[in-house]
């Protein structure tokens, strides 16, 4: 009886022994082990609602904020037909640096009959002071028609609701002359590749410059509507229709000139950026 007795003690030890290791095993092939890796993943928040730091955010997500980015933009670069003849118009924008602080320039301006009618040059400093809007600050030289002149550039640019960009810039020369430009404009897509861009833009001024032609007050606007076919989201040929209409004393002085007091202008062009 004690060597049978012994004999079950034994098979039920053995068998309580393979019982335990096939529970350990089974857990361990439930929790894999993960492999070595050289980023290590930063501490979770402890309270689930609490946000995440910003070198959380850079270390989860990998992204910089002070990486280096560019872009350059001809967003308009066109044949225009007045009633004063042909011209070549643009627009151009480009910017270099992060997220928040970026060097920009800006620059537009029409030729005609060989030799550049009117045009500025933007150089900023643009800052990012909220979710798509940037602040800028720099100088702006006028060259063409009129004497030449550098002004102080102080203004805002960035995208509105709805999708509609917005620029407005107000500029300071010496003796106090001051100018303003508002510009705004909107992409409606058609369909994948067909887009509408109705476009304004208007400009004032605080005093009168007769040898550039140009009054106190609201001086001209543009209202124009552009239909582009985007071949690639980088290029895009359009036709459109643009009036520019002056007014007050700028359209006084242009029509002592013998110029009209506004035009309705055909167009076409190209859009491209890089």
């Amino acid at each position: 009886m004690k060597t049978s007795t012994y004999r079950g003690l034994a098979l039920a030890c053995l068998f309580a022994s393979h019982a335990h290791a096939g529970a350990d095993s089974s857990n361990e092939a439930a929790t894999p082990t993960l492999p070595p890796s050289d980023h290590v993943a930063p501490p979770a928040p402890t309270n689930a609602m609490e946000p995440m730091s910003p070198i959380h955010m850079v270390d989860v997500m990998g992204m910089d904020d002070n990486a280096m980015f560019g872009l350059v933009s001809l967003d308009r670069f066109e044949y225009v037909d007045t009633d004063a003849g042909s011209a070549l118009a643009w627009s151009l924008q480009g910017w270099l640096g992060g997220d928040f602080n970026r060097f920009a320039f800006r620059s537009e301006g029409t030729r005609e009959h060989g030799r550049i009618e009117q045009a500025d040059v933007e150089l900023l400093w643009s800052h990012a002071v909220a979710p798509f809007w940037d602040s800028k600050l720099g100088i702006r030289h006028d060259i063409g028609r009129g004497p030449d002149r550098s002004w102080v550039a102080l203004g805002v640019q960035g995208l509105a609701p709805y999708g509609i960009d917005l620029s407005a810039t107000a500029y300071v020369v010496e003796q106090g002359r001051t100018a303003a430009r508002f510009e705004a404009d909107y992409r409606l897509l058609l369909t994948q590749r067909l887009v509408l861009q109705p476009r304004f833009e208007v400009n004032a001024y605080s005093k009168d410059d007769p040898a550039a032609r140009i009054g106190a007050g609201i001086a001209d606007a543009e209202l124009g509507l552009r239909l582009a076919y985007e071949i690639r989201r980088e290029f895009a040929p359009y036709i459109g229709i643009e009036r520019h209409q002056l007014f007050g004393a700028t359209a006084d002085l242009a029509h002592a000139s013998g110029e009209g007091r506004g035009d309705t202008q055909w167009l076409a062009g190209v859009r491209l950026w890089f």
